[in-house]
């Protein structure tokens, strides 16, 4: 759940609240209980970096496979390819 950022316009109360994306806005202040809440927009507390994200970052086991190991078909070997007994 995202941590969001409100300020009163009343007082100037600075608050955090953890809340669900689809929960409505907090309106009323705790501190001056005025309805004054309002939303700040601020920085992301974390950052992406480096190359990306693979495909088996997060995988275990046998699910550990490469989206091209299923695209590429296994080479038969030509039956002359066996080794000559001497």
């Amino acid at each position: 759940m995202p941590i969001y950022e409100y300020q009163c316009s009343a007082c100037g109360h600075q608050m955090e609240a953890l809340q669900r994306i689809s929960d409505a806005p907090l309106t009323d202040c705790p501190e001056c209980k005025e309805a004054g809440l309002r939303k700040k927009i601020s920085a992301a507390g974390f950052r992406l970096k480096g190359g990306g994200w693979y495909e088996t970052d997060f995988k275990t086991g046998s699910k550990k496979n490469l989206a091209g190991d299923a695209a590429k078909p296994k080479a038969d070997k030509p039956a002359g390819d066996k080794a000559k007994a001497s």
